[in-house]
């Protein structure tokens, strides 16, 4: 076994719009998938050795068989998943809310190909869970319209073997949510968020002799919030429950970490780690008596860093890297990385970033307050509307631009806010000759849009509040991606958009001087 040390480590684990997120452990290996909601492809999978270094190995749902999105409207496709091992194969299920309801796909590599959905009908709203007992029988669990719903199910074909029952209504908040049955200790543990997935957000738990109930509640309960707590780590839930190999146990859920009064939240609900304890009796204590901080001391399994990719993008792959997303099933006849090697080809289509359908756009998540993106673009429209830059998006309602447009006959630089039903050019003037390079720099409270000719320095020409891309204005569930786009502006462009890098960095905290990629 393992020596553990213990030591400090720092969360969110896996900051950025990266919710819900669910673990299994396979012998020494640890993976955790994510929410993705309108974004292709869906459901990221990471890969730990140490449960606090986490790289991305791929995604489940790759295929638009597996992920239809054209009816998806913002904050709705993939919601909640949760991952499992089972001789010898990986289950992730999940729920389509935009298409056809609860799902299941399965694999023998997380990190290759993963199956076509298996689906699941007619069995509560959202948020399933598999659970494999001892005896062979599999449970499916999710929420319900009056609490967690519960069945028995042929894993094979996802059919459902006995009807669909309230096996507990919660224990000290509303919408019960999230649920995941367990059995640990000769018993079955239900843990389920509450509260609401805002501010009041909470983890409690019960436990049972049945797999059926009836659930006694834990009588520490909730066992993780932050409501009414100050702290700069709020809405703690929708989490899950493991043991590593050395017998330590281990809660993954997310959080969010807000900014400014009154508070509000740009970055999305991240993946955040707190240690677990039992108590004599058979209940889990979480982190510091219920409440986690961004710096946590533990009986830390040996560190096992993985080596970071650079921040900059040469697109000199044959693929894109993983994580970069689109947003809904993508035109890929709108993006290459052949026709010019070493540059991101990007075509315009009719849909621009103001509609909820699959502009041509490809993003990065905005991974902690303080970032710096960057693009050399090569653009030369033809025709009155096309245009190409880089945005700060969180949905079709509320984002920001910094890019070149043909307007009145001439090649425009211009930055655009979008905030609600409000839209207004904030700065424009004419672009200079040739490559220009656009950049974006973040602060808690700001966005600083900048420009520059080739070989000359950066000049700012505008800015705009972080505030309003935050959820608390966007509104549901994503966060803020930066990323590359191009529109014809409701006609087809005939000019493409070549991006020759994409420059990516953010900085943790001013006094670390830390930057991650």
């Amino acid at each position: 076994m393992e020596k553990m040390n213990r030591r400090k480590y720092r969360n969110p684990i896996i900051p950025g719009f990266y919710p819900d997120p669910s673990i299994c452990r396979v012998g020494e290996d640890f993976y955790l998938v994510n929410s993705s909601f309108e974004y292709f492809p869906g459901v990221p999978i990471f890969h730990s050795k140490d449960l606090i270094h986490w790289r991305q190995i791929g995604h489940c749902l790759t295929r638009p068989s597996q992920l239809p999105l054209e009816n998806a409207w913002s904050s709705g496709g993939i919601y909640a998943p949760t991952i499992r091992y089972h001789q010898g194969k990986f289950y992730m299920v999940t729920t389509n809310v935009s298409y056809g309801g609860h799902f299941y796909v399965f694999t023998t590599d997380p990190a290759g190909q993963w199956s076509d959905p298996i689906w699941v009908k007619d069995h509560g709203k959202i948020d399933p869970s598999l659970f494999f007992d001892d005896d062979g029988t599999v449970y499916f669990t999710s929420q319900g319209p009056n609490g967690i719903l519960q069945s028995e199910i042929e894993i094979e074909t996802g059919k459902i073997l006995t009807e669909p029952r309230v096996i507990w209504t919660g224990s000290c908040g509303k919408f019960p949510e999230g649920p995941h049955l367990y059995k640990f200790f000769g018993k079955y543990y239900l843990m389920v968020a509450e509260g609401g997935t805002e501010y009041g957000h909470l983890e409690a738990i019960g436990r049972s002799d049945n797999p059926w109930g009836p659930f006694e509640k834990c009588p520490h309960d909730p066992i993780l919030t932050h409501r009414s707590f100050e702290s700069p780590i709020q809405a703690t839930g929708h989490a899950d429950l493991g043991q590593d190999q050395v017998g330590n146990w281990w809660l993954v859920f997310l959080a969010v970490r807000p900014n400014g009064y009154p508070p509000c939240y740009h970055l999305g609900r991240e993946t955040f780690l707190a240690p677990v304890t039992w108590t004599e009796d058979g209940w889990p204590v979480v982190g510091l008596d219920g409440r986690v901080a961004l710096e946590m001391e533990a009986e830390c399994l040996p560190e096992y860093a993985w080596e970071v990719e650079p921040g900059r993008d040469e697109f000199d792959r044959p693929l894109l890297r993983l994580d970069w997303n689109y947003l809904r099933n993508p035109e890929i006849e709108n993006y290459s990385l052949t026709e010019r090697p070493g540059w991101m080809r990007l075509r315009g289509s009719l849909i621009t970033l103001d509609q909820a359908g699959s502009p041509t756009f490809i993003g990065r998540r905005q991974r902690e307050f303080s970032a710096k993106a960057a693009t050399l673009v090569d653009f030369q429209p033809e025709h009155e509307g096309e245009e190409a830059g880089l945005t700060v998006y969180m949905n079709e309602r509320h984002h920001y631009e910094i890019g070149i447009i043909r307007s009145a006959g001439e090649r425009i630089l211009f930055v655009r806010r979008r905030i609600g039903s409000l839209q207004a050019i904030v700065a424009s003037l004419t672009a200079p000759a040739g490559l220009v390079k656009l950049s974006i720099e973040a602060d808690r409270d700001w966005y600083h849009f900048g420009f520059a000719a080739e070989g000359q320095p950066i000049q700012v020409v505008a800015k705009g509040e972080t505030r309003y891309l935050s959820t608390e204005v966007a509104g549901k569930f994503t966060g803020v991606y930066l990323g590359l786009y191009a529109t014809g502006n409701r006609v087809y462009s005939h000019a493409p958009a070549d991006f020759d890098c994409f420059e990516m960095a953010f900085f943790t905290d001013v006094k670390e001087n830390v930057w991650w990629s």
